[in-house]
C-alpha cells in the first residue's frame, strides 16, 4: 500500500511538470508560428500539430524520466517516496547508478511493474525492482528525518 500511496503522491507531481512543459512547448511553438518560422501543414490549430509532434512525445517522456531518475539517483526517494518513508537503493545499501534508473523507470510499465509483489510476496520486490538489480525499503521514523534534515 505504501508504494501505491508514494506513486499516486508522484502522480500528481509528474502531471503537473508535464502540464508545465506543455505549456512552455505550446507558448514555443505559438511563437514559432507566429515569426512564420513553421507552418501548421496539414494541421487546424497548434495543439492538432503538437499532438502529431514526436519531437514533443519525446520531450514529455524525457520529461518524466528526469523526474525519476534525478531523484533515485540522488537521494534515492522520490517526493511520494519521502512521505511514505521509502527508498530505492542497491541490495548492499548505495545509491543507483543511472543505468539501473534508467531500467527501473522503463521497466516499471507506468507503475503497472508494482502488481508483480501480489504474485511474488514472499520476495518483496516489484517487477522494475527485480530488472533493475534494486529494492526498495521501507526507512525508519529517525532515519527519514534525518535525510530529510541533510537536504
Amino acid at each position: 500500500m505504501r508504494r501505491l500511496a508514494a506513486w499516486l503522491y508522484d502522480l500528481l507531481v509528474v502531471v503537473s511538470l508535464l502540464m508545465v512543459t506543455g505549456f512552455i512547448y505550446f507558448g514555443l511553438t505559438s511563437l514559432a508560428l507566429s515569426m512564420e518560422w513553421i507552418s501548421l501543414g496539414p494541421y487546424e490549430d497548434t495543439a492538432a500539430l503538437l499532438s502529431a509532434s514526436h519531437w514533443y512525445q519525446l520531450c514529455l517522456l524525457a520529461v518524466a524520466l528526469f523526474f525519476y531518475c534525478w531523484f533515485w539517483r540522488t537521494s534515492g526517494q522520490t517526493i511520494g517516496m519521502r512521505a511514505w518513508r521509502l527508498r530505492v537503493q542497491n541490495t548492499d545499501g548505495r545509491r543507483l547508478r543511472l543505468a539501473q534508473c534508467i531500467i527501473r523507470a522503463a521497466s516499471a510499465l507506468l507503475g503497472l511493474g508494482n502488481f508483480w509483489i501480489l504474485f511474488n510476496p514472499h520476495s518483496k520486490l516489484a517487477l522494475q525492482d527485480k530488472i533493475a538489480d534494486c529494492e526498495v525499503i521501507v526507512m525508519s521514523k529517525e532515519l527519514n528525518k534525518q535525510l530529510l534534515d541533510k537536504k
